[in-house]
């Protein structure tokens, strides 16, 4: 099955050219020629990958890229643009977009980026439709939505729920409070708040307390780590 590709360019030669090379390499491309068309294919279909130009009538790059991922956390959106300014790149970046290629650019780059981010979304993607996570003798099922620790079943609200669950699919991986705060809680972190420091105690007397080996470690000035020290 084609992969499925949505190009928001406005430039109508450099979009016909772009549909042209990646339907060679069999993928299915679908132009809109402004911002608001583009956000009507998107809103009608889904798709694996989305290049966007930034300067767009109607609705800008920068804009759209918001509004998609106001939706959607997990399709690669790639910034195609003539700005090429540092400043131009971070707000790109700010507004969702995981990569930034300028204007001009050599096919083969964007062919070879496109495949990177395909790939690893896939990977993403099997990561989350993973069921049944396990850490030592820490068990996880997402659908009964149970926890049990040496067989024992553990009670937890469902942000503990949550949290647990996100430190189970970045087990081993470092994750500061700012990770924490936008991937579980979806707000920027407050550096005034302790909110995430107490439910993270919350989850230790629960999972860790009584038992061996622990496993949520403190990594002091960078965050957490989830991990079997054993």
């Amino acid at each position: 099955m084609k992969q499925k590709i949505l190009l928001v360019e406005d430039e109508k030669k450099l979009a016909d050219a772009v549909q042209s090379g990646l339907s060679e390499h069999n993928y299915d491309v679908a132009i809109a020629y402004n911002g608001q068309e583009g956000k009507d294919l998107y809103m009608n279909s889904s798709y694996d990958l989305i290049l966007l130009d930034i300067n767009l009538p109607y609705i800008n790059g920068y804009e759209l890229c918001k509004l998609i991922r106001q939706k959607d956390k997990r399709t690669p959106i790639v910034l195609l643009t003539a700005l090429n300014f540092i400043d131009n790149k971070v707000e790109g970046f700010e507004a969702g977009a995981d990569d930034y290629i300028p204007k001009p650019f050599e096919f083969r780059e964007l062919l070879a980026r496109i495949k990177a981010l395909i790939r690893r979304a896939d990977v993403v993607q099997d990561v989350a439709n993973e069921k049944l996570l396990t850490v030592a003798d820490l068990e996880m099922d997402i659908d009964r939505k149970e926890v049990k620790r040496n067989g024992q079943k553990i009670s937890l609200t469902a942000k503990e729920f949550q949290l647990l669950e996100y430190f189970l699919r970045n087990k081993d991986k470092v994750v500061s409070r700012e990770d924490i705060a936008r991937d579980v809680w979806e707000i920027d972190f407050d550096s005034q708040t302790n909110v995430i420091d107490v439910y993270v105690n919350f989850l230790r007397k629960k999972i860790d307390k009584g038992f061996s080996p622990k496993l949520i470690h403190t990594q002091v000035g960078m965050g957490y780590v989830l991990k079997n020290e054993e």
